[in-house]
């Protein structure tokens, strides 16, 4: 039997204990904290795409007996962080080639804002997944779960939907998970307990000299502010806007 049904076989039919599941996941941490010149403490300030891969590694010999290596070439799979994402945690890729000689590629990425806009307070608890955790690692390990998941799915089905039973089946029978969304903090929930600021409220700000006041349209690192001007562009709603990309810190809340 190959890997790859090998690994169809597993991911089928194991279903792991909450116990063993905790050991497990013990183990990697305290490998992670032995091995990465990184993620030295469970609350990292800073981290490198090495530690997703080795992640990537622990997590395939700890619940997949090696069988992802096996079934992936190694040069096929790269790892990166992102500073663009800023709504999910983690995205996985697959890029297929119309050469037939070329092997499909993958990319496990994982937001580095909402890695580090979360976890900030002593007492705070970030639910990924469904499972509570208490540290930014806690949050890192349970991302890497979904992703691998995801890829998976891909390797064994050539498509993945973490919205579906197949999905949600897996990665319940084998990390525990109750859910696939996460709660990490979005800068669109930041910006609403930070500064009261949220897609559609009106602020105003300085450019350039001039004062300005229009509605939020878009948060993301920054938020997209549109002012109703006749020498912009035309929207649905029939008013012409001039956009502009501000940091957060710059505008303030009317009424």
């Amino acid at each position: 039997m190959t890997g790859l049904k090998q690994l169809e076989a597993l991911v089928r039919e194991d279903r792991v204990s909450p116990g063993e599941r905790q050991r497990r996941v013990s183990m990697i941490a305290e490998h992670v904290f032995a091995t990465s010149p990184y993620l030295n403490e469970p609350n990292f300030s800073r981290f490198h795409p090495d530690d997703l891969q080795l992640l990537y590694e622990l997590y395939d010999e700890t619940f997949f007996k090696g069988l992802l290596h096996r079934s992936l070439n190694p040069k096929q799979i790269s790892f990166r962080l992102s500073k663009r994402m800023t709504s999910a945690g983690g995205k996985t890729t697959r890029w297929i080639y119309p050469q037939p000689n070329v092997l499909p590629k993958y990319e496990i990425a994982i937001s580095t804002p909402l890695m580090f806009q979360s976890f900030n307070a002593p007492e705070e608890n970030v639910v990924v997944t469904g499972l509570e955790c208490d540290s930014r690692l806690d949050g890192l390990m349970r991302i890497m779960e979904h992703e691998i998941v995801h890829l998976i799915e891909m390797l064994v089905w050539l498509d993945s939907s973490c919205s579906l039973h197949r999905f949600q089946n897996i990665a319940s029978r084998l990390f525990g998970h109750t859910d696939h969304r996460h709660e990490l903090m979005t800068p669109s929930v930041l910006a609403d307990q930070k500064y009261g600021i949220r897609t559609g409220s009106r602020v105003r700000f300085h450019f350039e000299g001039q004062r300005f006041e229009g509605i939020v349209n878009r948060v993301t690192k920054r938020a997209t502010v549109l002012v109703a001007h006749p020498k912009g562009m035309r929207y649905s709603d029939g008013i012409h806007y001039l956009k502009f990309y501000m940091p957060l810190s710059a505008l303030e809340r009317v009424g």
